[in-house]
């Protein structure tokens, strides 16, 4: 489902000015994006000399995904993976070259981790799920049941004759290392298929980059809810992947705790120790496998499991807050965009009082899934004073830069600036969430970074979708020193709009 990307110039990401390589010899940057693929948003980044040639490789790598897609997912009926767990146990099956070589990896891997790592891991997260919807704790006999399913041999493979025998009835699922595997393939097809120097293909937070370009990727904080929220780094990344893995998004409620939906397949729990591991490894799947990895092994075995990965650096994040850095990670910082603590200098209009830097107005909502149409709104979202005048531009989503004059009010307020810089773009890895829902802050400063004054504002949400609607939600709020929370029915594309003023 086609939907938008992100522009992060000083509209996404407040305060900061990503940046990509500028393409060269007359290449130029085009990128999209969709949502609910393999379960999460995927993003396309292409530098060509033409708009013809990177739809030709965004067109070859959607059908490569579909592809892969369609031998590995354990929610597809009909895929090879599917049919090949509904086979009788000991019976050879012969299997695409492609799911021998994703079997093959669960067993390196689970051997690398000492079971760390397991396709039967599934057996633990149902039993967690299923505790959720009850909301009753595991006992421990189930656990240990669970754990010894786990410790199983499930399959057997042979090489040979490229053939999987299942030996066990146990669940498996392929979410390790499958996301990683076909983001890297889809890149290599898109890179033949096309006269494109460049190709960035992330899905949920984990991808790829090949070929001549530096991508200025931004690694999500884990302790941060927004789309704008500042990231916890800033990397500058060429032919390499990136993938992070982390318990932030995903997980089961059960009475007033959450548990991660990363378990443990040695102990059948869920883990506590890490909250998010980022890595950048050469090979897609080596970085998939690490950063889960990190988030079951204890401080030392991932440092220890990191030395038998050439080219493998990371940035770990632990509960209660603490950084872990590999030697070599500081290599892929951009320096330039180095975290900075200060004074920010507040904005004062007579006997106005400036904003509370205590406080901040949150901004959620959730895009409209509308049957028999799988084409998504372009969004933009800015703030204007009393005046109407705009002070800030929180976000913008699109997908092809000549549509954006379609968002008419946006574009009147901000055309001639967005049509100056276009090559302004990150990538942002962060553990795969769930596609629809998002929230977007505002701090209280305006365009320059300064603090605006107290007082009246009005949000601005427009929607402009191609051969349909242009719409437009206006949200007045007075924003002082007082906590409130408002809430708008929405409209067509978009419903469930709260805006949330609060103390931080």
């Amino acid at each position: 489902m086609k939907i938008f990307a992100p522009l992060l110039a000083g509209l996404l990401l407040i305060g900061t000015q990503p940046k990509i390589e500028t393409p060269k010899n007359n290449q130029r940057l085009y990128v999209s994006h969709y949502e609910n693929v393999l379960g999460t948003s995927l993003e396309f980044k292409f530098t060509s000399v033409s708009e013809a040639e990177a739809e030709k490789a965004e067109t070859a790598a959607l059908a490569e995904i579909d592809r892969l897609s369609a031998i590995f997912s354990a929610y597809y009926a009909n895929s090879e993976f599917s049919k090949w767990m509904k086979q009788d146990l000991n019976t050879p099956v012969k299997v695409s070259k492609e799911l021998f070589e994703m079997l093959s990896l669960f067993e390196q891997w689970k051997t690398r981790t000492n079971g760390a790592l397991d396709a039967s891991a599934a057996v633990a997260s149902k039993l967690w799920s299923d505790a959720a919807k009850k909301q009753q704790l595991p006992t421990s006999t189930e656990i240990k049941s669970a754990v010894a399913t786990m410790k199983q041999v499930h399959y057997v493979l042979n090489k040979n004759n490229s053939t999987a025998t299942r030996l066990s009835s146990a669940p498996l699922v392929m979410n390790t290392f499958a996301k990683s595997y076909i983001i890297n393939l889809a890149c290599d097809v898109a890179l033949a298929s096309a006269n494109v120097n460049a190709v960035v293909v992330n899905i949920g937070g984990d991808l790829v980059i090949k070929g001549d370009v530096t991508d200025a990727v931004n690694v999500t904080n884990p302790l941060a809810n927004a789309e704008n929220d500042a990231p916890l780094a800033y990397l500058l990344v060429s032919n390499k992947a990136v993938a992070t893995s982390g318990n932030y998004h995903r997980g089961e409620q059960i009475g007033k705790n959450w548990y991660s939906h990363i378990v443990d397949p040695r102990t059948g729990k869920p883990v506590e120790g890490v909250i998010s591991a980022t890595v950048i490894a050469p090979k897609a799947t080596d970085a998939g496998a690490l950063a889960t990895a990190f988030n079951v092994l204890t401080l030392e075995e991932s440092k220890a499991l990191a030395l038998t990965v050439d080219g493998a650096e990371y940035l770990i994040i632990t509960n209660d807050g603490k950084r872990i850095e590999s030697k070599g990670w500081n290599a892929y910082v951009d320096a330039s965009k180095s975290i900075k603590t200060g004074k920010t200098i507040s904005v004062l209009k007579g006997a106005e009082k400036p904003w509370d830097p205590k406080f901040e107005l949150a901004i959620n909502f959730e895009f409209n899934r509308i049957e028999g149409n799988s084409h998504r709104p372009f969004a933009a979202i800015w703030v204007e004073n009393e005046a109407k005048k705009p002070v800030r531009n929180l976000a913008l989503w699109y997908n092809k830069t000549k549509w954006i004059p379609d968002l008419k009010n946006w574009y009147r307020i901000n055309g001639t600036t967005f049509t100056t810089d276009k090559t302004s773009y990150a990538s942002v890895t962060g553990a795969t969430r769930n596609p629809g829902k998002y929230t977007i802050k505002w701090d209280g400063k305006d365009d320059k970074g300064n603090f605006v004054p107290q007082g009246k504002y009005t949000i601005m949400i427009e929607t402009s979708k191609e051969h349909g609607t242009d719409e437009i939600i206006r949200q007045s709020l007075e924003l002082k020193k007082a906590a409130k929370k408002t809430t708008n029915a929405g409209n067509v594309e978009i419903s469930n709009v709260t805006f949330d003023f609060y103390k931080k």
